[in-house]
């Protein structure tokens, strides 16, 4: 039998070296200055790194989603998020590219709700309608930021007090945004946010994805699978009309795998409305359970994206008020539907809509939402 003091030093040396991996294999975030608010308040760039992850950077500003660079299916790596070239371009945005949305994602019909009686004007933006939370929402704003330790190792945790009257909501809404990176690449979203009166609130991020690379033309070859059978139609101004419409027979049918663009131009009323797809989807399953949403590929690079959400809702938004107009970080124009976005939500107009899920947060109560984006690629 070998003594037990020969043991030890290989069995120290065995446990220190698969700490040392375990601790390789974690999410690690690096931390720098990225530039400075037009108050002079500092900004900082968060990048995420794990052992077979995409990169990811990520801004306190705005909670903006900077860069996601992934390899496609013969090890090239591209940025498959839009943004910009430099820290001027987050400030000036007005495209939502990356960003947290609030208070209110998604459209409110007139600027207008009533909650417990009491009617509320909000600042519009769109038309006659308010918009991601109005004019300054939260992807404007300054989050507090701090490196947390979590079950993937690093993790960002942004946090924003909206005060109560802030864009004409009621309430000063505590809103906090953890990011997390898995070890099979998913980039998980966790929202919460309480309040000190009854208001309403709906999170969601507004990522822009091609998944060719940004910049590189349309995303009308991309292929998307969306899980729902329902979808909620719009009136010319975006907003829901209320009803929950079939897919079935429609060029909203996503139910199976089609490309963008093999319907986007159809002879349709619902298209017409929104110049090609911006619309909701009804989902699948339960309201809280966190499941597969959509799932997105880019069949020449084989890049795809899978999207899950504890959300009721997903807007699919297929770049149609993009026009060449931005240049984007690899210095290329972003062109007319050279990207798509998967925003889960609440439904548009949730509050002015009976029938649709409810969006009031009071007081004691939590409001939890998480949201996956999943980047891989085909081997």
């Amino acid at each position: 039998m070998i003594p037990l003091r020969r043991l030890l030093p290989a069995l120290v040396a065995t446990l220190t070296l698969g700490a040392a991996m375990n601790a390789n294999a974690a999410t690690r975030i690096e931390r720098k200055p990225f530039g400075k608010t037009a108050a002079g308040e500092p900004v900082e760039l968060f990048t995420f790194t794990r052992e077979g992850a995409p990169k990811i950077a990520i801004t306190n500003l705005g909670g903006h989603i900077v860069s996601i660079l992934a390899p496609d299916r013969g090890g090239k790596v591209a940025d498959v998020t839009l943004g910009y070239a430099g820290f001027d371009g987050y400030l000036a945005d007005t495209s939502y590219f990356g960003s947290v949305v609030g208070r209110y994602a998604n459209r409110i019909a007139k600027g207008r709700f009533t909650l417990d009686g009491k009617a509320y004007t909000l600042a519009t933006n769109n038309g006659p309608n308010a918009l991601h939370g109005g004019p300054t929402g939260f992807q404007k704003r300054l989050w507090a930021a701090k490196v947390v330790s979590g079950p993937d190792g690093d993790a960002l945790e942004l946090t924003y007090v909206s005060k109560d009257g802030e864009e004409g909501y009621p309430g000063t809404l505590t809103a906090k945004v953890v990011y997390s990176l898995r070890a099979d690449g998913g980039l998980v979203i966790d929202y919460t946010a309480t309040t000190d009166a009854p208001t309403i609130v709906n999170l969601t991020n507004h990522a822009y994805f091609n998944l060719a690379g940004e910049g590189e033309g349309t995303v009308l070859g991309h292929e998307l699978q969306i899980e729902a059978d329902a979808y909620t139609p719009v009136d010319p101004t975006l907003i829901p009309t209320g009803e929950r419409r079939p897919v079935e027979g429609t060029p909203f049918d996503f139910r199976k795998p089609v490309a963008i663009g093999a319907r986007i131009d159809a002879a349709d009323e619902q298209l017409k409305a929104g110049g090609g797809y911006d619309h909701n989807y009804v989902l699948r399953g339960k309201k809280g359970d966190l499941r597969l949403a959509a799932r997105v590929v880019e069949p020449k690079s084989g890049r795809a994206l899978e999207v899950f959400t504890t959300e009721p809702g997903i807007q699919l938004y297929s770049g149609n008020f993009l026009d060449g107009s931005v240049t984007g970080k690899s210095g290329k124009p972003y062109v007319k539907r050279g990207a798509l976005c998967l925003e889960t939500q609440h439904y548009p107009d949730s509050p002015n809509q009976p029938g649709f899920p409810p969006v009031v947060l009071r007081p004691g109560e939590t409001y939890r939402h998480t949201t996956v984006y999943r980047v891989t690629a085909a081997k």
